[in-house]
């Protein structure tokens, strides 16, 4: 019975087979052999390599990262639903007469703002102003916020230290605070704020606990970080003699209800104000979702830019590959015209140079991989779901750098191929 010609020792296409096998080592041999003699220039063109790629994967990471980031914060601030009715600054003056007929939006108003609808999750009262805020070992400047208990489940403020504002805080009228993370890190420097006093305009209010660390992307997000809540009605009484809020934030079920809303809560702030009509309603979801976008472009464009960066670098480490490889040329006419002279054919001298380029191109793409995610694991802890590798990203960088290779690597080696070993023997 005859053995199958695939493994047959004596077969013709098994030796062939070997035969390319010992070849693709020996080239392999001979490219690193050749990379380890011109240390300084291989060293220099897998520089440029390994920037390119480097570049190209960090970049991809961290841009992925920045988007997890900033997609955390845009659901942190929980403005799907939410709808703000605010002061409307008169634009004419027959507005300015009319409004100052009405007292502007007060704490008074809201029996009548806050009448339950099925439709409405919750009430979001707040009033802010910026006062200087005293503690034992320093004053700081900072925002007060005035707000009810449940702003801060509701808003997706969670406690870090001691307890948030309650019920109990707000029917008792109590001076507590809560501060924001940044404004007690900044004031505080690490001590435990949770039982101290701190001093508003005069007034003692004692400290019940510390925000979380807040992603920032909107001007309430900025003003609970670097600043304290309280309860409204101790803000109202002890710090605003007028009672003037600033907002008053709605909160729905369903965003499908915020136009018929919208104009449940205008028509509610005409009737307290005496018909007249000086409140104006700012549409969060609307406005998270346009600065999202805007968000998303302005990423797309990085991206371009930076891959044309990366872009670059690899064409200059593509360029560093001709000229090591052209230099190479040079200095091995003999061998190849010797090769040439004991049988080695014009594919075999072709396919040679142009793995020795691949083979200086993986190099770099391989170092500027493992840079890459060494830097990507170094800054992880910075992004709220850590930095990887952007596979897409690597896979481009190194396709890239493959491609530069063989293109930059076919004249080296079709020069080699067409070489005559006459000539090059001479």
């Amino acid at each position: 019975m005859s053995e199958h010609p695939f493994t047959s020792r004596s077969s013709p296409l098994a030796r062939r087979l070997r035969h390319q096998a010992a070849l693709g080592l020996e080239i392999v041999a001979s490219g690193l052999s050749e990379l380890w003699a011109h240390k300084l220039r291989s060293f220099l063109t897998l520089t440029l390599l390994m920037l390119g790629v480097f570049a190209q994967v960090v970049l991809t990471s961290v841009l992925d990262g920045v988007v997890d980031k900033v997609r955390t914060g845009f659901a942190g601030m929980s403005w799907d639903g939410t709808l703000v009715l605010a002061a409307k600054a008169p634009q004419t003056t027959l507005e300015k007469n009319r409004f100052a007929i009405s007292p502007g939006l007060r704490i008074e108003d809201l029996p009548r703002l806050t009448v339950p609808d099925p439709r409405i999750m919750a009430f979001l009262p707040r009033a802010t102003r910026e006062s200087a805020i005293r503690v034992a070992h320093g004053s700081e400047t900072a925002y007060v916020s005035g707000v009810t208990p449940n702003y801060a489940a509701t808003m997706n403020r969670r406690i870090a230290s001691g307890r948030g504002l309650t019920d109990e805080d707000q029917r008792q009228r109590r001076p507590v605070a809560v501060l924001g993370s940044t404004f007690a890190s900044k004031l505080l420097g690490g001590v435990d704020p949770v039982g101290r006093k701190v001093m508003v305009e005069g007034v003692a209010f004692q400290v019940v606990g510390v925000l979380a660390p807040l992603t920032i992307f909107n001007d309430d997000a900025y003003a609970d970080a670097n600043g304290i809540l309280v309860p409204l009605e101790a803000y109202m009484d002890r710090l605003e003699p007028t009672h003037r809020l600033d907002q008053l934030g709605v909160k729905l079920f369903s965003s499908r209800d915020l136009k018929a809303v919208s104009a449940l809560m205008v028509d509610r702030a005409r009737q307290a104000h005496h018909g007249v009509e000086d409140t104006r309603i700012l549409d969060l979801n609307a406005e998270a979702t346009r600065s999202y976008r805007n968000f998303m472009a302005e990423m797309r464009n990085w991206r371009i830019v930076l891959a044309c960066l990366s872009g670059t670098v690899l064409l200059v480490g593509g360029v560093g590959v001709l000229s090591v490889m052209l230099i190479s040329f040079s200095d091995r006419r003999y061998e190849v015209g010797l090769r040439k002279a004991v049988g080695a054919t014009d594919q075999e001298i072709f396919i040679q140079f142009l793995l020795e380029a691949l083979i200086l191109a993986a190099l770099g793409a391989l170092g500027g991989t493992g840079l890459g995610a060494a830097v990507c694991r170094a800054i992880a802890d910075k992004f709220p779901y850590g930095v990887v590798v952007n596979p897409f990203g690597l896979a481009v960088a190194w396709l890239v750098a493959l491609a530069l290779a063989i293109a930059f690597g076919l004249y080296p080696a079709l020069r080699a191929m067409r070489l005559s070993p006459i000539e090059a023997m001479r």
